[in-house]
This record gives C-alpha cells, sequence and structure tokens, in this order.
C-alpha cells in the first residue's frame, strides 16, 4: 500500500470524525438505558450529590459512577441535551478508534494500524453501540486502553516498561470506575488463560505489581471508601447481587441460550465477519514466536475468545457485552489485512452483498412485523429509513468488490476499497438509527412530556402509576412518585420506603388528599382507577399512556 501522507491522515480523522458525531442530538433519547443514564446523571446535578447515585431520586447501585459524572460534567458545561447525554458514549466509541490506530503502530506496523481502524470505525456492532447511551462503550475503551498498556509494556525495556504498566493500571481501574469489576477480573483471567496456551508465566514477573496496585487503588479507592461510609448497604448490593448473582442466576431475567451471541457476532462483526474468521484461525496457527515469548498477537485472540465463551455461559446475556472483543479483533484483522492479496479479500467481502441486497428487499416491508397501530404506522415511515440504510451499504460493498476486483490494481486500491466499506458501514448505521426518530412514539417520553410540561410545577407530586418510563423524567426534568411499580428500583424504594406508594388503596388516600397533582399510567389502569372513582381529568393520551391532573 503506497504511503499515505500525515496530513491526509488527519484530514480522514476529521471525516470521520464529523460523520460519527453529526447525528447525537438528533435521535430521542431510547428507552430503557438511553432514560436511565441520562437521568442519573441530571439528578446529580439537581442534588449535587456527586458520591450516590440515584435514579427517580431513588438510590441506585447497580453501577459505578464514572460515566455518571463525565455526562454530569457536560450537563454542567454544554447544557442538559440529548446530545449531552450521548456524548461519552460517542467520545471513548471514536477515541476507541484512535487507540486502535495507535496500538496497530507499535504493536503491528504503520499499515496494519491503518487498516485496523478503518475497520473498527465500520465494523456494525462497535458503530450501533457507539451513538446509544450505555455504559459499555466506555469500560471497552478503559479496558483496551489497559490491555494496549500492557502489550506496549512487554516489548519495551524496564525503564520505558514501568510507565506503560501504570497506564494500564490506571486504565483498569478506570474499568472499574465504567461498569465494575469486570474492568479488572476479565483482563485477569485473559492474562492468566494466555499464560497457560502460550505456556509463558514469564508475564507475571513483569506486572510491577505494588506501584500498579498502588496507581489501581488510587483511582477506585476514594469512591468506593465514600460511597460505603454514606450507605453501609452498598456492598451487598454491589459486590454481591451486581457482580454474583447477575452472572450466576437467572433472576434478571436476561437468560438466554448458550448461542445467544451466534447471530450477534456473526451480524455485529459485519462486513468483516468471514475475514474475522480467517484471521483468529492464521492467528491460531501462528508459531513465527516461540512458546515462552510474549505474543501481542496471541494474546489479542486469547481475549477475543476467552470474552465471548464468558458471557455465553453467564446466565445474564445482552448483545453489547460483547462489545470489548471488537478493538482487539480489529487489531488482528489490520495485521491479517496489511498482509492480504486482492483477490482474497475479494472472496470474504462477496457474501457480504446478497446480505445488504435482501435486507433492501425487506426494508419496506418492515410495518408487517408491527403488533399495534401505533406500531405500523411508525414502522410504514420507518421503512423509508432502512430502504436508504440497504442502498448506501449495498452500494458501498458493490463499489469496494470493484475496486478488489480491478485487475492490475494498485496495492492501494486495497485500502480504498476497506475505506469505502467501512465508510458504507457506518453511514448505513447512522442513517438507519437517525430513522428510530419516526418510532419514538412508541419508545420515548419527549412527545408526553412536550404535552404535558405546561401542566407541570416545581413543587408539585407527579405520580407514575403501575409503569416508569425511563426517558420521561430527564425531558421533563422532574422525578416521580412511583405507585404499586417497583422493577429496578425495588432496592432504592426497599431503602427510602416513604418515595414509595405501595398500592391503590394508598394512592388513593394520597390523590384525594392533596391539591394539585399529575399522574401517568397505562391506559389500562386507567380504566381500573375509573372504577375505583377516582377523580381525573385526561390532560395527555395515546395507545398506551394517559397523564391525569386532579380536576
Amino acid at each position: 500500500m503506497k504511503k499515505i501522507s500525515d496530513r491526509r491522515i488527519w484530514w480522514l480523522i476529521l471525516a470521520f470524525a464529523l460523520v460519527w458525531f453529526s447525528n447525537l442530538e438528533y435521535r430521542k433519547l431510547i428507552k430503557p438505558d438511553e432514560g436511565r443514564y441520562a437521568e442519573i446523571p441530571r439528578e446529580m446535578v439537581a442534588s449535587g450529590n456527586w458520591v450516590t447515585p440515584r435514579l427517580n431520586d431513588l438510590k441506585y447501585f447497580e453501577k459505578p459512577p464514572l460515566q455518571y459524572w463525565t455526562t454530569a460534567i457536560a450537563y454542567e458545561v454544554f447544557g442538559q441535551h440529548q446530545w449531552t447525554s450521548r456524548l461519552w458514549t460517542g467520545l471513548t466509541g471514536f477515541a476507541g478508534i484512535l487507540l486502535v490506530w495507535f496500538a496497530g503502530m507499535r504493536l503491528f506496523g504503520r499499515e496494519a494500524a491503518g487498516y485496523a481502524a478503518v475497520l473498527l470505525s465500520g465494523s456494525l456492532l462497535y458503530v450501533l453501540m457507539g451513538h446509544i447511551n450505555t455504559l459499555d462503550m466506555g469500560v471497552t475503551f478503559f479496558i483496551t486502553l489497559g490491555i494496549v498498556g500492557l502489550l506496549i509494556a512487554q516489548q519495551e525495556g524496564e525503564i520505558h516498561r514501568g510507565r506503560w504498566m501504570m497506564l494500564a493500571w490506571a486504565a483498569l481501574g478506570l474499568a472499574v470506575l465504567s461498569k465494575g469489576l469486570m474492568g479488572i477480573v476479565l483482563p485477569g483471567a485473559a492474562l492468566f488463560l494466555y499464560a497457560l496456551v502460550q505456556r509463558d508465566f514469564t508475564v507475571f514477573k513483569r506486572m510491577h505489581w505494588l506501584s500498579g496496585l498502588a496507581v489501581f487503588l488510587l483511582v477506585t479507592a476514594p469512591w468506593f471508601y465514600l460511597v460505603m461510609k454514606a450507605n453501609p448497604e452498598f456492598f451487598q448490593k454491589f459486590f454481591i447481587y451486581e457482580h454474583y448473582t447477575r452472572f450466576m442466576t437467572k433472576e434478571l431475567g436476561r437468560y438466554q441460550p448458550w448461542y445467544y451471541f451466534v447471530p450477534i457476532l456473526l451480524l455485529g462483526a459485519l462486513p468483516w465477519t468471514v475475514l474475522m474468521f480467517d484471521t483468529l484461525v492464521r492467528t491460531w496457527r501462528d508459531s513465527r514466536l516461540p512458546a515462552r515469548t510474549f505474543n501481542a498477537a496471541r494474546f489479542l485472540m486469547v481475549w477475543a475468545v476467552f470474552i465471548y465463551l464468558f458471557f455465553s455461559v453467564s446466565d445474564s446475556k445482552l448483545p453489547s457485552y460483547l462489545l470489548p472483543i471488537f478493538p482487539a479483533l480489529a487489531l488482528l484483522m489490520g495485521r491479517q489485512l496489511a498482509a492480504m492479496k486482492m483477490r482474497r479479500l475479494f472472496w470474504q467481502v462477496a457474501p457480504v452483498l446478497p446480505l445488504t441486497l435482501l435486507a433492501l428487499g425487506f426494508a419496506p416491508f418492515a410495518a408487517r412485523l408491527a403488533d399495534t397501530p401505533l406500531q405500523h404506522q411508525g414502522y410504514s415511515a420507518y421503512s423509508a429509513w432502512l430502504v436508504a440504510a440497504s442502498l448506501v451499504w449495498s452500494l458501498g460493498v458493490i463499489g469496494a468488490l470493484v475496486m478488489l476486483r480491478r485487475r492490475n490494481a494498485a496495492e492501494s486500491h486495497k485500502f480504498a476499497a476497506v475505506l469505502m466499506l467501512s465508510l458504507s458501514t457506518l453511514l448505513a448505521a447512522l442513517i438507519g438509527t437517525s430513522g428510530y426518530n419516526t418510532i419514538a412514539k412508541e419508545r420515548s417520553g419527549y412527545y408526553i412530556a412536550e404535552a404535558v410540561r405546561p401542566y407541570i410545577k416545581a413543587d408539585e407530586p407527579f405520580y407514575s402509576v403501575d409503569m416508569y418510563e425511563q426517558t420521561l423524567p430527564f425531558y421533563l426534568k422532574h422525578t416521580f412518585t412511583l405507585v404499586q411499580y417497583q422493577d429496578e428500583m425495588a432496592f432504592g424504594i426497599m431503602r427510602e420506603p416513604w418515595r414509595y406508594i405501595p398500592d391503590y388503596a394508598s394512592f388513593a388516600k394520597v390523590w384525594k388528599a392533596g391539591k394539585d397533582a399529575l399522574a401517568i399510567m397505562p391506559v389500562a389502569t386507567y380504566a381500573r382507577l375509573k372504577q375505583l372513582e377516582f377523580a381525573m381529568k385526561i390532560i395527555y393520551k395515546d395507545p398506551q399512556y394517559i397523564v391525569v391532573s386532579k380536576p
């Protein structure tokens, strides 16, 4: 591949950045995760308490606070918007691409680094999760930074190795503050497994344990100390329930069979799925480095396989759990692609075209998946976005295949083809997610908030009966008093039961005694309350929810 000038590289990064961050504000928040992780930082800002996370004004200890803090800072600096609620996810996702580029330069060379960064920026699951507000992209970035620090440290002399290991330990500490103990346990388990596979236990002698653990504790210990001092119940909830119970039991209702991640990996790795499997096989066979010599490529392969198997045997599964394997896969695939002939790459990309054409053919019929009239209306409008996304993706695949198939083509055409395929995947994903606004009336509280905002007073109680719409508090800047509904807030309700109304009878007393109040409920609940002779005036109604005030 002809060497690309540094100036062109920076222009390419700028172009990708403009596309990457283009739609953070456009889309309405999606329930439940985007609403939850936008609201908790909002309540931190409102209360001034940045130690104890709260959701709907109830203690919420499911996750550590790093993303809450960074989002709260974004709110303070730029205001409370949809884009600021997603900013940390978008930033860490894009930073992960740059990190893969840097790591590839240090580990496998300039050409492999360029391919790795382009591959990651066009991996379907990575792109999607980089634009949805969850905690997974943040923890993926810091775990990857920790792994990169470890891998580079193993190649350095004793003088510089310590610096890279301190970076690795600090990054893993930030990973723990992002999503819990997985930030240190999973990299540690993968390193031990690698040592067994490679028969290279000398790596444990180069970990700088004392200074490294000191850095790790300096990053993590202050918040854990403060939150446990303020909330003695935190230890059992966070360390026991949120780690052991979530992984070992089906209590959270996220149980899926062992093969749950098979289609997610196959689709999430598009358009590089065939390349991914070819790379894993060839990395395993690679024996250029003898046993007992640190092999960065072998470690990355062990990491990717281990994470996949670890979560496959877990009793709690979500698609985003696979996200930490994608930077490692991108590095390995970039290394493989740098040495790959164009003809071979052509046959590895070719199977993607029938899939994109199939999506293009099915997109106009999205409304057939609807179960309700509201869904039918939204899905009918969404089909136009899906058609556009599938068309862009198909054209990108076709263009890449034409470049790769061209006779006597220069080697630079391979990079151009990969770049075209990656960019078309990124654009298709962003077009598809932007079309979400057509179905937002079913999945977001934005329209409810716009309708009822004129009725809300700052000191007026707002009850949420038999439900909790996760995105609505963020849009209203107002929390609810839950009525006969607990779900994930059961722990907070148990600790502060006075913030909760357990049944309709108790609610009737509060409702009748108060002067002014609002309440939101499912349509079916409204019918039940009418039978109980609740005095209610409807101020908003849609096929799912009704909002009422006191007459």
